[in-house]
C-alpha cells in the first residue's frame, strides 16, 4: 500500500528533474534567453581579453587596402600592409590620427612611412584572430541559429558554425570589465538602420567579433566592438562604428564614422 503511494511522487520528481535538465541544456543552445540566467553572467568575468598587440594601436588596419567614399570621419590611427600606400584611399582631412603606409605612395602630405611598425601590427592582428578563433568550450552555441536580432547578449564565449545576421537592434549588457568573444564561422551581416547598444557599463574594447567570412554593416547602422576578420570588412553608406576594423583583406568605407574605443 505504501509502495503504491510512493510511485506517483517518484514519477513527479523524475519529471521535474528531466525538465530541469532540458532547461539547462537550452541555455547553451539556440533557444537561450539571456534574461533568464543570472548564473551565466559570470562567464565574461572568467574570459581573458584578446591581446591585440600593436594592432590595438589602429582603428583601421588592412592587408589589402582601404577604399573610401568621401567624406568619412575616422578617429584613431589607420594603416595598410603589405600592400602599397597607393591602396590606402582615405584623405588626410578625414583622419584624426596617423595614416601609416609601407612606402611613400600614401596620402599626402600626412602619411607616415613605417613598414616595420605595420608589419608587426599585421602579424599581431593575425595572432589575435587565431587566439579568438581558438577559444574552447563556448558558453553559447549557435544562438538563434545565427539570427541574433532583438537579443540581449550577456558576457561569455559565443560560437556559430554558420553565418550570423543582425536584422534588428541588439543589446550587449554587462559590466565594464566583462568580456564578449563571438566566434563566427561564416559571414556577419547587419541590416540597415540597426543598432548595437551597450548597457551596464559594457565597453566596446572588450567585445571581440572573430569572423571567417566578410563583415557587412548596413546603411546608417551602428556597430560596437573590435572586428577581427579573416576577409573583408564593408561599411555601407553612413554606417558608424565604435571599435576597430582589423581585416586580413580590405576595408571599404562610404561616408562612415569610425571611432576607436576608449
Amino acid at each position: 500500500m505504501k509502495l503504491k503511494k510512493l510511485l506517483p511522487i517518484t514519477a513527479v520528481l523524475l519529471v521535474g528533474l528531466m525538465a530541469g535538465c532540458d532547461k539547462e541544456q537550452d541555455l547553451s543552445s539556440d533557444t537561450f534567453s539571456t534574461e533568464n540566467s543570472t548564473d551565466l553572467k559570470s562567464h565574461g568575468k572568467t574570459l581573458n581579453a584578446v591581446n591585440l598587440g600593436v594592432a590595438g594601436d589602429f582603428v583601421i588596419l588592412s592587408k589589402s587596402g582601404i577604399t573610401d567614399v568621401y567624406a568619412s570621419a575616422i578617429t584613431g590611427d589607420i594603416g595598410t600592409s603589405p600592400i602599397t600606400g597607393a591602396a590606402l584611399l582615405v584623405s588626410c582631412t578625414e583622419v584624426v590620427g596617423t595614416i601609416y603606409t609601407v612606402d611613400a605612395a600614401g596620402p599626402l602630405p600626412c602619411r607616415v612611412t613605417n613598414a616595420s611598425r605595420l608589419g608587426t601590427a599585421v602579424l599581431d592582428m593575425q595572432a589575435a584572430y587565431t587566439n579568438a578563433a581558438g577559444r574552447k568550450n563556448p558558453n553559447f552555441l549557435n544562438l538563434g541559429a545565427g539570427n541574433i536580432g532583438g537579443l540581449t547578449l550577456i558576457p561569455g564565449l559565443y560560437k556559430w558554425t554558420s553565418e550570423v545576421t543582425i536584422p534588428s537592434d541588439i543589446i550587449i549588457s554587462g559590466g565594464p570589465n566583462d568580456i564578449w568573444i563571438f566566434q563566427i564561422s561564416g559571414t556577419l551581416k547587419m541590416s540597415s538602420a540597426v543598432r548595437i547598444t551597450l548597457e551596464g557599463g559594457a565597453q566596446a574594447k572588450n567585445i571581440f567579433w572573430q569572423t571567417s567570412g566578410a563583415v557587412t554593416l548596413g546603411t546608417t547602422s551602428h556597430f560596437e566592438g573590435i572586428i577581427l576578420s579573416k576577409t573583408g570588412i564593408n561599411l555601407k553608406t553612413g554606417a558608424t562604428l565604435t571599435g576597430r576594423t582589423l581585416a586580413q583583406t580590405a576595408v571599404t568605407l562610404q561616408m562612415n564614422t569610425v571611432t576607436q574605443p576608449e
